[in-house]
C-alpha cells in the first residue's frame, strides 16, 4: 500500500508531521480529517515504489465525464433536501466516487467552501468541467435560494444533452460498420480473391476488358504498395483533423454539416435544440439576458449559430429586441423567430423557449429516424454496386474467352 507524508494542524493550531499508509492521495486526507487535523500538505513519500500508484495515475489520466456530473448533481441535489449541509454532501460523494481525478476535485471544492466560498465560486475554479451554464445557474441558484430546485434543473438538463448525444453517435453506429464492412471486402477482393485469376489472365492481357484492366492494376498496385496507401490514409485524416480545428476549417465544416444531403436536417435540429434549450434553461433561473446570449453560443455546437448569438448579444447591449438580429440570420426558421419575438412580447420568453426546445428535440428524433433509415439502403446499393462491379470485371473475361474458344 503507498506511503504518504503528510504535514498536519490539530486542533490547538500546532502543525503535526507523521507518515501514513492509504490506498490513494483522497483517502490518506480523509484519515487525517477523522482524526481532526486539517491537511497543510500531502505527498507520497519519496521512496514509494514507483509502480506502486500506476493505477491512480491511470484514473487520474481519465477525468469525469458528462454522467458523472449528472450523477455528482443527481445526488447532492438529493442530499440537500434532505437537509444535509452542503460540505458533508460533498465530502459523502467524494468518499464514493472512483475516479481519483474527480475525487480530488470535489475535496478541493468542499475545502473551498470550507475556507468560506460559494458553491458557485469553488466549482469556477473548474470550468472545463461543469461549464459556464452549470456555474451561471448555480450562481443565480443562490442568489434566489432554490439551490436544491435548481440542481434539479441542471441534473433534467445533463440528462437531455446526454440522451441527444446517445441519439446522434447511435445513429452513426449502423452506417460506420456497413461503410467498414464494405471496405472490407472490397479490400479482401483485391488483394485476395482477384489476384487468384491472374494466372488465368496472364499472357492475355490485350483481350481484357478496361473494368478487367483497371481492377488488376488496382490489386498490383494495393498488393505491392499498401504500406503507401496507409500513410496517404493517415496522412489524410490527420490533415482533415488539424484542418477543422482552424477556423477557417471550422467554420467550413460546420457550414458543410448544415448543407449536407441527407443528414442537414439532423443537424440542423439538433443545434437549434441546443441552443433553445440552453436559453430556456438559463432564463428561467434568473441569469441575464446578456450572460445568457453569450452562454448559448458557446454551447450550441456550431461556428455559424455561435456567430448567430454573438451578434444577437451585441444587438441586445446596445438596446434592441432578441427578435430584431434573429429575424436577419437564415438559420433558424421564419416560425421561430416569430415565437421567440411573442416570448419576449409578453414577459414569457422562457417557457416559450421551453416548448420550441421540445417540439425541435422530437423533429431532431425523428430526423435521427429519417437518417438512418435512408443510410441503411443506401450504404447497402453502394456495398452491392462495389461487390458486383469487381465479380462483373472478374467474370466477363472469362466469358469472353469462352467464346473465343468455342468460337
Amino acid at each position: 500500500m503507498p506511503q504518504y507524508t503528510y504535514q498536519a494542524r490539530n486542533g490547538s493550531g500546532t502543525v503535526e508531521a507523521g507518515a501514513l499508509a492509504a490506498t490513494d492521495a483522497a483517502t490518506a486526507a480523509a484519515m487525517l480529517r477523522g482524526k481532526g487535523l486539517h491537511v497543510v500538505q500531502l505527498a507520497p513519500t519519496a521512496t514509494q515504489d514507483r509502480f506502486s500508484g500506476l493505477s491512480e495515475k491511470l484514473s487520474w489520466s481519465s477525468g469525469p465525464g458528462k454522467k458523472e456530473i449528472l450523477d455528482f448533481t443527481t445526488q447532492l441535489a438529493v442530499m440537500i433536501r434532505a437537509g444535509i449541509s452542503i460540505r458533508q454532501a460533498l465530502e459523502g460523494i467524494a468518499d464514493q466516487t472512483t475516479n481519483v481525478k474527480f475525487k480530488r476535485i470535489l475535496l478541493e471544492i468542499k475545502s473551498d467552501i470550507e475556507s468560506g466560498r460559494q458553491f458557485s465560486e469553488a466549482i469556477s475554479k473548474h470550468p472545463k468541467l461543469f461549464g459556464q451554464l452549470y456555474i451561471s445557474m448555480v450562481k443565480a441558484s443562490e442568489m434566489s435560494g432554490a439551490f436544491a430546485r435548481m440542481l434539479d434543473r441542471i441534473a433534467a438538463y445533463l440528462q437531455q444533452e446526454l440522451e441527444t448525444r446517445k441519439m446522434v453517435v447511435g445513429a452513426s453506429i449502423y452506417p460506420g460498420i456497413i461503410a467498414t464492412m464494405a471496405i472490407g471486402v472490397t479490400v479482401f477482393l483485391l488483394t485476395f480473391v482477384l489476384p487468384r485469376f491472374a494466372g488465368v489472365f496472364e499472357g492475355k492481357e490485350e483481350a481484357l476488358p478496361g473494368p478487367t484492366k483497371f481492377l488488376m492494376s488496382l490489386s498490383d498496385f494495393m498488393v505491392g504498395f499498401w504500406w503507401v496507401i496507409l500513410i496517404a490514409a493517415a496522412a489524410a485524416i490527420t490533415g482533415f483533423v488539424l484542418f477543422v480545428r482552424t477556423e477557417l476549417g471550422g467554420f467550413w465544416w460546420d457550414r458543410s454539416k448544415l448543407s449536407m444531403p441527407v443528414a442537414n436536417r439532423m443537424f440542423r435540429a439538433l443545434y437549434i435544440s441546443r441552443s433553445l434549450h440552453t436559453m430556456g434553461e438559463l432564463l428561467n433561473a434568473g441569469v441575464p439576458m446578456l450572460d445568457t446570449l453569450a452562454i448559448t453560443g458557446d454551447i450550441s455546437g456550431n461556428r455559424l449559430f455561435k456567430r448567430m448569438w454573438r451578434s444577437v448579444h451585441a444587438s441586445v447591449r446596445q438596446g434592441r429586441k432578441i427578435q430584431t438580429q434573429l429575424s436577419k440570420s437564415p438559420l433558424l426558421p421564419k416560425s421561430v423567430v416569430q415565437m421567440v419575438a411573442a416570448g419576449e412580447d409578453s414577459g414569457k420568453l422562457g417557457e416559450v423557449l421551453d416548448e420550441v426546445s421540445d417540439y425541435y428535440h422530437r423533429v431532431l428524433r425523428e430526423a435521427i429516424k429519417a437518417v438512418t433509415s435512408m443510410i441503411e439502403p443506401l450504404m447497402i446499393v453502394i456495398m452491392g454496386s462495389i461487390v458486383g462491379f469487381i465479380a462483373m470485371a472478374i467474370i466477363l473475361p472469362i466469358f469472353k474467352m469462352s467464346s473465343l474458344v468455342s468460337g
